[in-house]
């Protein structure tokens, strides 16, 4: 150890000790002839195990930085080798670590770690600039100091490497859990910039939140889940750093830089405000264009910025589906308000509002609650459709002109009415969009297996106005027998289908309940008993045989509607029995013997 007041090397005076890590002390030293401080990190072998090998490294690190001149890099001024002693004399750095002000002050304030972080960054793309490049793969907040001036110095090279492109896996364990990348353990890869990277947003997470990487619960999450109030720009820069595949970061410090300096473009709030420029935008283009380039040459421009906006929304809109429902909506929603003629943001939207945006609904009950259609969300549909522009034509008008995105996007939403809508009136207003459907032309788009999906859910759809409806002679108003028929004709038509399985479940659904709900409807209109049961039981075997892929994407809401069939299909024999057996019981009390019947059950198909 040094001692205060002694001399080193005829010239370096020590005034005090300033720092101690694991296997060196950092003391403060007066070049007397110079007028300077210095700061001289001692290693002693007495001190350290494997000094050679710790020496190894520091020689390492003092070559690495001999060769470097940037403003936040401390400079080697001398190295010392003495009997059981290696000094190092670097500039000294007057200031304080960035984990000493973390521990005082806890999480710092946001610009703040901004402007470190760009500073880090430059330095950073400095060495990886080199040739060969140098990888510090050490970035953490114990290894940066703050200088009363507000500059950040990177210091502690001891980790820091060239770049050899020939090394596959050349890590074992190089660097501080926590802060370290993936590839930076186990020689599961080749560290490279993308390394330093993770490192750099692994910092500016515990720099921002205050919770350390390195300590439990060992994970970071989105810097937003500590504190709502942070950018969510910011939060995008530093889940992006921070992707475990080297592919998914950013790919060097130039673009991170480019991504730090327009944070606030990335923010959520800004991109609204930049959603309601765009139109401003549109219209004001569109007259420039008129007056510059004449009638075709602005079609023409006017159309190539439409065309680009709309994908642009479309894009966003999809990236925010399982993250923030508000936004997503709202992207597509100006996608149609954007170009209302175009089907596939009316889909997507109709898609979204089906099977994501209630995606957390719990099955846990037995409640198949996804793929489903609220009320809130139909009126956000009609609302779309019924928006008209300067020109008094409603968004649908538009989307008419369209006849293969209008007949699609028709049958979509029939379905969704029919099957899926939680409102009153769900078979009623699935009428006008199932119509549609059932009079188009097979397309691409549209083919002719789903027009007559169309074509028999229209009809069935068409017999809810008047069922359970009698006149004043106590007549029922519909024919049951011709109910019994088409329903028995849709699922006959369905049944083999194994390309759609989730239409043949909601029909299979669809029927086991009308059985359970019109058993004597249809005995009096002349269906036997026979008749029924056979139907319920074809569906069982069809159902037995079923085998439902997990790896689909609705699979999670097929064996939910597979359990609701099979919980109808016991409830509807039960009422199917009850049904013919009602007869049977009225004779037993006439003198006939009761042959035990069946009650009908008292509860609700699902």
């Amino acid at each position: 150890m040094l001692q205060i007041g002694s001399v080193v090397d005829g010239k370096y005076k020590i005034l005090n000790k300033i720092g101690q890590g694991g296997m060196s002390i950092v003391y403060l030293a007066m070049n007397e002839r110079a007028n300077k401080q210095w700061a001289i990190k001692e290693v002693r072998k007495d001190g350290v195990q494997n000094f050679e090998v710790v020496k190894q490294g520091l020689i390492v690190e003092t070559d690495l930085l001999k060769k470097l001149n940037h403003s936040n890099l401390p400079s080697i001024i001398d190295v010392i080798d003495g009997d059981g002693t290696f000094l190092i004399v670097m500039d000294y750095i007057e200031g304080r670590t960035l984990s000493s002000i973390l521990k005082e002050y806890g999480a710092q304030a946001q610009e703040d770690v901004i402007e470190w972080a760009k500073q880090l960054c430059d330095v950073l793309g400095y060495l990886h600039s080199r040739k060969p490049p140098i990888i510090y793969r050490d970035m953490k907040p114990s290894n940066v100091m703050l200088k009363p001036d507000g500059k950040v110095m990177l210091i502690d090279f001891g980790t820091a490497r060239e770049f050899k492109e020939s090394s596959v896996a050349d890590t074992t364990c190089l660097g501080t859990q926590g802060y370290a990348a993936p590839e930076q353990y186990g020689g599961h890869g080749q560290t490279d910039a993308r390394t330093d990277i993770y490192c750099l947003g692994a910092t500016l997470y515990h720099l921002l939140t205050g919770h350390n990487p390195s300590e439990p619960p060992y994970e970071m999450y989105p810097i937003r889940t500590w504190n709502p109030a942070l950018s969510s720009g910011l939060e995008e820069i530093v889940l992006k750093c921070t992707q475990k595949n080297p592919e998914d970061r950013y790919q060097s410090c130039a673009e991170l830089m480019y991504a730090l300096e327009h944070y606030n473009e990335l923010d959520i709030e800004f991109r609204k405000k930049q959603n309601k420029k765009w139109i401003s935008f549109l219209v004001t283009a569109s007259l420039t264009l008129v007056t510059g380039m004449g009638a075709v040459g602005f079609k023409t421009a006017e159309n190539k910025v439409t065309a680009s906006t709309y994908e642009s929304y479309m894009r966003e809109a999809e990236a925010l589906e399982t993250t923030d429902a508000q936004q997503c909506m709202e992207y597509y929603e100006n996608a149609i308000r954007l170009n209302p003629s175009k089907g596939d943001a009316y889909e997507k939207l109709l898609d979204y509002f089906l099977w994501k945006h209630n995606d957390s609904s719990d099955f846990s009950q037995g409640q198949a609650a996804a793929c489903e259609f609220t009320e809130d969300e139909e009126q956000e549909i009609r609302k779309m459709l019924g928006i008209t522009g300067d020109t008094n034509r409603s968004n649908e008008e538009y989307l008419e002109n369209d006849t293969k995105a209008y007949n699609k996007f028709a049958f979509e939403l029939g379905k969704a009415y029919y099957y899926s809508y939680n409102g009153v009136g769900n078979k009623a207003a699935s009428k006008k969009w199932l119509g549609i459907a059932a009079e188009a032309e097979p397309t691409d788009e549209l083919n002719a297996k789903n027009i007559e999906r169309a074509k028999n859910l229209y009809k069935i759809a068409s017999y809810y106005d008047s069922l359970g409806v009698r006149n004043q002679a106590g007549d029922s108003m519909v024919s049951y027998s011709d109910y019994w028929l088409d329903l028995t004709r849709m699922v006959e038509e369905e049944t083999g289908d194994s390309d759609n399985i989730l239409n043949t479940l909601q029909l299979y659904k669809e029927m086991t309940s009308q059985i359970f709900s019109n058993a004597n409807n249809f005995k009096e209109a002349g269906i036997t008993k026979e008749q029924m049961l056979t139907q319920l039981e074809n569906i069982e075997k069809w159902i037995d045989d079923l085998h439902i892929n997990k790896g689909d994407a609705n699979a999670s809401f097929e064996e939910e509607l597979k359990k609701a069939i099979i919980k109808n299909m016991e409830l509807a024999k039960d009422n199917v029995k009850a049904a013919f057996n009602m007869g049977n019981i009225g004779l037993s009390e006439e003198g006939g013997a009761s042959d035990g019947a069946d009650t009908a059950a008292n509860t609700t198909v699902s």
